[in-house]
């Protein structure tokens, strides 16, 4: 196996002794950031997380609460049901692509 560090350019002995050092003190921290690319700024923020996830759910549950408002009440059912699979589409999308994710397969998650 390969140290990134060699990698990098650093001779085998050098590397060997940056690890070690970066090892010393503090050890997890070392291998989260070098060996799995995890820092501060990946970390889980679960007030964000709850934050948008309130806001997406009150956005989705008032699109189809306007549909209802200007459709005409013989249709309400059908067009409920189509409009709340359009907006979770989009939501889906708009959600995706502010996380960088796949968006296609956000949409079908969502949606089925």
């Amino acid at each position: 196996m390969t140290c990134i560090y060699v990698e990098r350019g650093l001779t085998a002995e050098l590397a060997r002794q940056v690890a070690l050092q970066l090892m010393a003190k503090d050890a997890l921290g070392a291998h989260l950031r070098d060996e799995l690319h995890l820092s501060q700024v990946m970390a889980a923020r679960p007030v964000q997380a709850a934050l948008t996830s309130a806001a997406t759910f009150a956005a989705g549950a008032a699109l189809p609460m306007l549909t209802v408002a200007i459709v005409p009440e013989r249709m309400i059912a059908v067009a409920v049901t189509v409009s709340t699979l359009i907006f979770l589409a989009l939501l889906g999308a708009v959600g995706a692509a502010a996380g960088s994710a796949g968006v296609m397969n956000a949409v079908a998650r969502v949606t089925f």
